[in-house]
């Protein structure tokens, strides 16, 4: 965090020269919150492993990202979380589920993210980790993923091709490019620095940032069943742009909430007990 809030003062002492490599630090780097006590304890009950993916925009080399799992169960659970966060910020979340049976419960820590290598993280570094462990452990059953996490779970369903029996999203990322507009506007990067920012992101990616909708990456079935979990009035997770996808997929079961904002959404005990209950009924179905 100390890290990011020195970007942040950089840019907005001299918001008129903003070096192009200064705001990929401000929207790539992910600052990394130290455990909990409570957190400790929940991943040393867990199964530990490690694997890798290959980084080919910012550490051009392999990275190994670090995975926990809970449970011995015949259904396969896989949780993505979110920017700037970790697996062991779904800790209320991986408690309640553990009471489930028949659950194996997987989570991981992406690249540049928590515990695992990398300086900067990206969409795709979410986004490989889910493939690779699909990979290794086999296809999940269930996917959770919140914010930037669960944008990943999207892409990557689609990219695989694979259809799990039940998907949910918590506060879901639904535009990346428009995410990025708001990083650098609410620090007061100008139009013109922002304008060459997502003009590098493309030559760097071979793609806009526009790309990356999820209006235009959805594409499962309309029997899967798909849980959604928002606050209307989030600031990271817009409701404008999530209202446009509801509205796309009505077969979406959406859910909202009220006053619980954008990172405490997973920690809602209301959300806690209604994304449980959902996980219940798809196991008995």
């Amino acid at each position: 965090m100390k890290k990011l809030k020195q970007i942040i003062t950089q840019i907005k002492a001299d918001p008129t020269s903003i070096p192009n490599e200064m705001l990929w630090q401000l929207i790539c780097y992910s600052p990394k919150m130290p455990l909990r006590l409570q957190q400790e304890q929940l991943l040393n009950e867990a199964e530990k492993f490690s694997l890798t993916v290959k980084d080919d925009y910012f550490a051009e080399k392999e990275l190994a990202f670090n995975g926990f799992k809970w449970g011995k169960g015949s259904r396969k659970l896989l949780i993505t979380h979110g920017w700037g966060s970790k697996a062991a910020d779904f800790m209320e979340i991986i408690n309640a589920l553990k009471e489930i049976d028949d659950l194996e419960i997987i989570a991981f820590d992406a690249p540049g993210n928590g515990s695992s290598e990398g300086e900067l993280s990206n969409l795709l570094l979410f986004i490989l980790p889910i493939k690779a462990i699909t990979l290794h452990f086999g296809q999940p059953d269930i996917l959770i993923g919140h914010s930037l996490g669960a944008m990943a779970n999207v892409i990557a369903l689609s990219e695989m091709k694979i259809t799990p029996s039940l998907l949910i999203s918590i506060a879901p990322l639904i535009r990346l490019k428009e995410n990025f507009e708001y990083s650098m506007s609410t620090v007061g990067v100008s139009q013109v620095a922002q304008d060459n920012f997502l003009k590098s992101f493309e030559e760097k990616f071979n793609k806009p940032a526009s790309f990356y909708n999820l209006i235009d990456w959805y594409t499962l079935d309309k029997e899967v069943k798909y849980w959604l979990a928002y606050d209307e009035n989030d600031q990271i997770s817009t409701y404008n742009y999530l209202k446009e996808f509801l509205d796309a997929n009505q077969s979406i079961l959406s859910q909202k909430y009220e006053g619980i904002g954008h990172e405490r959404i997973i920690k809602s005990a209301q959300v806690i007990y209604d994304l449980v209950e959902v996980v219940k009924a798809n196991l008995i179905g």
